[in-house]
């Protein structure tokens, strides 16, 4: 079945770090439903925590989370690219600069989230609506081969991967600082 989980051949191994974090079953129900929990920790962030860093070199609460949406956003074109046959190499991409240059921190925590829930809409969208074929097509990205079906659950597997960064580094380290 198309939806269902890829196989290693159809990704450099690199991706497996995300992929293997993805529990096995229909990609789009997967997507909704971590899509949800996602939504559901960020939306459990208050605002005045957003730009929390638990490390001075590390980006802020509201930076993780454009972060998400900028990658979901290349790895859906990505997807859309090699769905229609496309085969036009597609380039990588430096996240530390698409951060940079970005102004997550001037933008309310719940706005970022309201993003990541019409930008993951429309990634299940354009799955959803693939013909069969197109999901075990294959293109080239930042230099490497790979199924679109492959990115789907790359795209679920990063959020996961995120999110557990979150729970994990910021969530515990907020919890840890002296009251007051």
């Amino acid at each position: 079945m198309s939806r269902t989980k890829p196989e290693a051949g159809e990704y450099v191994p690199y991706y497996d770090r995300y992929i293997s974090l993805v529990p096995a079953g229909d990609i789009l129900e997967i997507l909704r439903d971590e899509g949800e929990r996602t939504l559901d920790l960020w939306r459990s962030i208050p605002e005045a925590e957003a730009g929390f860093r638990y490390a001075p070199d590390k980006w802020s609460l509201r930076q993780v989370a454009g972060h998400v949406i900028d990658a979901e956003r290349i790895f859906s074109y990505r997807a859309l690219t090699f769905a229609r046959n496309d085969r036009t190499p597609l380039p990588g991409f430096d996240e530390n600069p698409y951060v940079e240059n970005a102004a997550f921190d001037d933008v309310p925590f719940a706005d970022l989230a309201v993003e990541f829930a019409h930008v993951r809409h429309a990634t299940r969208l354009l799955l959803q609506n693939l013909a069969p074929e197109a999901w075990t097509r294959r293109g080239t990205a930042n230099n490497n081969p790979v199924s679109v079906r492959a990115l789907a659950w790359l795209i679920a597997g990063h959020e996961l991967h995120h999110r557990a960064i979150v729970r994990d580094r910021y969530l515990s380290a907020l919890s840890a600082r002296p009251a007051g």
